[in-house]
């Protein structure tokens, strides 16, 4: 965040001066320059689209664990709690339950007792 600002106003202000201000070493700010986006970031984000095709092929339907043990079986190292966090971020649920219509008793039909005490 503090590096996009110094970015944002380089023109403006020193790169040093603005590092200063910051707190941040000015080595930092141009190494980020390079790779605005750290490894774990980067993996965060090819992870999320192999939990969200794995999610879609499921029909929309796994959860967390379901889609980290599918990611494990491609060959994927991660933990349930990565995916559990990945897939929060991402909007990503397990379908919970679904509507049960009230119907008709598909089986045998109901048994009438005579009236024996004549009630």
């Amino acid at each position: 965040m503090k590096y996009a600002f110094i970015r944002a106003h380089q023109a403006e202000f020193g790169v040093r001066a603005m590092c200063r201000v910051l707190r941040v070493h000015f080595s930092g700010f141009y190494a980020w320059l390079k790779e605005p986006l750290s490894r774990r970031a980067q993996d965060d984000a090819r992870q999320t689209e192999l939990i969200r095709q794995a999610w879609c092929d499921s029909g929309k339907v796994y959860g967390y664990r379901k889609l980290a043990d599918d990611l494990r079986d491609q060959g994927e190292q991660v933990s349930e709690n990565r995916v559990a966090r990945l897939a929060g971020i991402a909007g990503i649920m397990a379908q919970v339950g679904y509507k049960r219509r009230p119907g008709r008793y598909g089986g045998k039909p109901a048994v009438v007792a005579s009236n024996t005490l004549d009630r």
